[in-house]
């Protein structure tokens, strides 16, 4: 039976906060881009199109922004916590693991099974 040392979990720690900070970061930026992609079409349709002038209130169009924000931002996230999961399970993986590479067929795994 192996005993967890205090720095070992200082370690996980400090990793798990910049794994955050990282994915954090991440959905912010896709946050960013979506609200732009979503205002521009939305504000200009609302003032060039008669049946969106008249059916679009100001909070209909916060919504559909925020709606369009809200989702990159989570979708990203979530993207960039599974890739930052992987990335450190892979590395933290015995040595006889790590070998993903079948020796009888002579090829490759496909790129999805590889780091």
């Amino acid at each position: 039976m192996s005993t967890v040392t205090r720095a070992y979990l200082d370690q996980k720690l400090a990793l798990a906060k910049r794994c955050s900070r990282e994915a954090t970061l991440a959905g912010a930026k896709a946050a960013a881009v979506a609200t732009v992609a979503s205002a521009v079409p939305t504000l200009a349709s609302v003032r060039m199109l008669p049946w969106a002038k008249a059916n679009i209130n100001p909070t209909g169009q916060a919504l559909i922004i925020c709606t369009a924000a809200g989702m990159a931002y989570f979708v990203a996230a979530d993207k960039k916590i599974l890739s930052l999961a992987r990335k450190h399970s892979f590395e933290g993986a015995p040595e006889h693991l790590k070998n993903t590479s079948f020796q009888g067929t002579g090829r490759p795994h496909p790129a999805f099974f590889r780091p």
